[in-house]
């Protein structure tokens, strides 16, 4: 068989079926059933979701994701950079030693804000950003003794976030970016203007496609990022406002080559099933494939 000349590497995320690590975020579907239902969707590949959520114990963690035929990825890691590094670094280890046995190959990193959620950002000063930065680089660091890479997901809530704190970031930090199309948008971000500017220092990918009216409330302090993801800011790939085709024919053509993740953002009430979420994952899924065919091919 010929080898395709632009697979694209595409995996999941349990946030998309409502798996958070925000208290009271809503409903938290139990693992075996987001498990099944990814893999019911065709998709092998997954990011791991908050620490806890799935087994702690490498061997566990393999003999589930086994049952699903899903490897892992890597996982999202909010920490608070900037205050008690020596915490921070310790926690990113544990982690790290994990994602490792796994076979997972990324620690996607946020600068989160010590707090219990995103809707809330204290400032910071000028001393606790370079604590930030230093810190971020010792995780880095740590996580290569793992195998693994290390990247910074710019998120809305963290501090890392408005195009003028990204443009700061990518300054004065020698870390890739998980580019994040929704949280870059939300942030006022174009991300895939971000792509063609910086495309050596994209990292990782998560899509999401984002409704640019609710996002405007977000930016602009009307709305609550929480209330933003139970208003429907996110929908499927090409329901939204973001080219997410120019943005992969963007990092394509530039030589990315790491991994795709479906990750939208969604809260669920105790009454929700996996329906809704996974038939909006199959609609991103079936645009995404189009976007493949179109480069060449498409590996799921």
């Amino acid at each position: 068989m010929t080898q395709p000349r632009y697979p694209l590497r595409i995996a999941a995320a349990p946030i998309s079926w409502g798996v958070c690590e925000v208290p009271g975020w809503g409903h938290v579907l139990d693992a075996r059933t987001v498990l099944a239902e990814m893999s019911a969707l065709g998709i092998s590949a997954t990011e791991l979701g908050p620490p806890g959520y799935l087994p702690r114990h490498p061997a566990e963690l393999c003999a589930l994701l086994n049952d699903f035929g899903i490897t892992a990825v890597g996982g999202f890691l909010a920490l608070p950079l900037h205050r008690d590094p020596e915490q921070a670094i310790e926690t990113a280890r544990a982690n790290a030693a994990l994602f490792a046995a796994t076979g997972a190959d990324v620690i996607i990193l946020a600068a989160a804000t010590g707090l219990g959620g995103y809707d809330t950002r204290p400032i910071l000063s000028g001393s606790e950003w370079r604590t930030l930065i230093e810190t971020a680089s010792a995780v880095r660091d740590l996580a290569a003794e793992f195998g693994l890479r290390t990247t910074l997901h710019p998120h809305i809530g963290t501090y890392v976030e408005s195009e003028a704190e990204v443009g700061r970031f990518l300054a004065d930090s020698d870390l890739d970016l998980c580019l994040d199309t929704g949280h870059l948008l939300i942030g006022g971000t174009d991300p895939v203007r971000l792509a063609q500017r910086h495309p050596d220092r994209i990292g990782h990918i998560h899509l999401k496609d984002v409704r640019n009216a609710i996002a405007d409330r977000v930016r602009s302090g009307a709305m609550e990022y929480s209330d933003a993801v139970r208003r429907g800011i996110y929908v499927p790939l090409g329901d939204g406002d973001i080219d997410i085709e120019a943005l992969v024919r963007s990092v394509q053509a530039a030589g990315y080559r790491g991994w795709y993740v479906i990750e939208q953002d969604t809260a669920l009430r105790p009454e929700d099933s996996a329906e809704l979420p996974s038939r909006d994952a199959a609609r991103s899924l079936i645009h995404l494939a189009g976007i493949a065919s179109a480069l060449g091919s498409v590996r799921i």
